[in-house]
């Protein structure tokens, strides 16, 4: 039996390594987030209800978003072992280009009132970290300022047709004149979804003054600090709008755009071309057919029809149905770097990712957003060491079983 003792100085000292002190608040807060879902839980006590959960929630019952974030639990690794990954490339060729890392930042609407940095600090991001950046129709920074912001960046545009054309003709435009690479069409949102948080929540563009939100923004001091002490929040494609955004979709998109629009625009459109929102082979084949250079199988993130197909389970079936024709981008409930690189294996070219860097914006800003792309960058790298593959063409859907 051992003999008790006082432990020596000399025994104790080398065990207490206390963690060096972080100066400022935002970089502490972040630097203990080691995955998205610790930045969604800094976003949530730093962000009020409504616009929170505009970017949280889903449609209906939500069960979309829920079925997709399940598909990606489901997916099963198969690594490959003795293999040398003591240098990893996670980057990978999307529309024409090399990419970084194997997605880039999708695009958001009203991403200002997520946090007062918006989709400038998000462009600066892409920026540097070398992924393309999104810039929605429905976004609080111009097309020419996002371009200002961030010159070296890859841009895309994300087109929603309104019913006014020449409006539509002009974004494009505009776009092509700033040098933007891409062109989305979303094609998912002929009227709104039923999206019952913002309905119950009041949401409004820009924010409407109630007890209920003077309560919540007094609880969320910063967020309203900065709300009304930098420029008015609105939407750069609009000269102004003020009421819910189910309205503002049921009065400015149009439901009447067929294929006929889509090759209208690739008669205008010189670059490359994405429809955004396919849920189906049929469709994949008929967008194809129609000009898109690829496709983004998205259900527009469990917002719009609920009980939609599970873009991950439709992978395979799109993919045997273009046989390399156009290329295939993949969203809706992609939170880690294994998911990306579970789609990767099964022919996605790369995944669109929304959520995952607007948890970061509400967390940190600016900075919030470099810890989202840094997680996502750690545990692809990590995903693609612990199965033997040190490129990202090296995937194939041999290493990743996904769920039936």
């Amino acid at each position: 039996m051992s003999e008790r003792r006082i432990p020596r100085w000399s025994e104790l000292k080398p065990l207490l390594r206390p963690r060096p002190v972080e100066l400022g608040g935002t970089r502490r807060r972040l630097s203990r987030a080691h995955t998205i879902a610790d930045l969604r839980q800094l976003a949530r006590r730093r962000t009020p209800k409504a616009p929170f959960d505009y970017t949280d929630g889903a449609a209906e019952e939500e069960i979309s978003l829920r079925r997709a974030r399940q598909a990606f639990r489901q997916v099963e690794f198969h690594p490959a072992v003795l293999r040398d990954v003591s240098a990893v490339d996670p980057s990978a060729e999307i529309l024409g280009a090399r990419s970084a890392l194997p997605f880039a930042f999708a695009p958001t609407g009203f991403t200002r009132i997520m946090q007062h940095e918006g989709e400038r600090a998000v462009a600066r991001v892409a920026e540097r970290a070398g992924i393309p950046f999104s810039l929605s129709t429905m976004g609080t920074t111009s097309i020419e300022d996002v371009a200002r912001t961030a010159p070296n960046a890859r841009k895309w545009f994300q087109l929603y047709l309104w019913k006014d054309r020449r409006a539509s003709e002009d974004l494009v435009n505009r776009a092509l004149e700033s040098n933007y690479d891409t062109l989305i069409l979303t094609v998912d949102t002929p009227v709104a979804g039923a999206r019952h948080r913002d309905a119950r929540n009041g949401l409004t563009i820009p924010p409407a003054l109630s007890a209920r939100t003077f309560v919540d923004g007094v609880l969320h001091p910063a967020w309203t600090f900065n709300l009304l002490t930098t420029e008015p929040l609105s939407f750069a494609s609009l000269s102004s709008w003020d009421g819910t955004v189910a309205e503002l979709i049921n009065t400015m998109f149009d439901p009447t755009v067929t294929f006929a629009d889509l090759e209208w625009l690739r008669e205008l459109w010189p670059h490359e071309l994405v429809v955004k929102g396919v849920q189906s082979t049929t469709d994949a084949r008929d967008v194809v057919a129609a000009g898109a250079d690829a496709v983004v199988l998205s259900n527009h993130g469990g917002r719009q029809l609920d009980r939609a197909p599970t873009p991950l389970k439709l992978l395979p079936r799109v993919v045997d149905e273009l046989q390399g024709r156009a290329e295939i981008l993949l969203d809706t409930g992609v939170l880690s770097g294994a998911d990306i690189i579970a789609a990767v294996a099964n022919g996605a070219s790369g995944c669109l990712i929304g959520r995952a860097f607007l948890y970061g914006l509400m967390a940190g800003g600016e900075r919030g957003v470099d810890r989202a792309v840094e997680i996502l960058s750690s545990e692809i790298t990590r995903t693609m060491q612990l199965l033997g593959v040190s490129r990202i063409t090296d995937l194939t859907p041999e290493h990743v079983t996904l769920p039936a």
